[in-house]
């Protein structure tokens, strides 16, 4: 039997998980971040991406597509927030879809700089559900 620690992942809107755990994989600024017991403290900034965590007892991985956030660790306890957390169950792929498309027609159109960030956000995100949905590894 692994070690086990407590892990909470918090979206904007809802408490996604909350409870025990035997690692879990966080989409870090710098690549994936690997987390079992016992890891040291750190604090980290979280990408859109693949948040992926073994429940204790369960043979397949939990995976969700997570916006940006941070985590918190330490020794016993692993704290996700985040802007929004989805199983690939309740992505809509065809409305992924349509926002990826759409993300990439403004991204050709001439626009201000805040305007440009908010599209590359809204790009990263939809390629984020699509990949969550699909099963697919980053």
């Amino acid at each position: 039997m692994a070690a086990e620690f407590h892990l909470e992942v918090l979206a904007s809107d809802r408490v996604f998980y909350n409870g025990p755990c035997e690692s879990v994989t966080i989409p870090a600024l710098d690549g994936e971040l690997g987390i079992l017991a016992g890891h040291s403290e750190l604090v980290t900034a979280i990408d859109p991406g693949m948040l992926r965590f073994q429940v204790p007892g369960e043979q397949e991985q939990h995976i969700a597509a997570v916006g940006a956030g941070f985590a918190h660790v330490n020794r016993d306890r692993v704290w996700v927030l985040v802007e929004t957390a989805e199983r690939p169950e309740e992505i809509d792929e065809n409305r992924a879809r349509r926002a990826y498309e759409q993300a990439q027609e403004e991204l050709r159109q001439r626009q201000s700089m805040q305007e440009y960030q908010l599209t590359q956000a809204n790009l990263a995100r939809a390629m984020n559900r699509l990949k969550v949905k699909r099963g697919e590894r980053f």
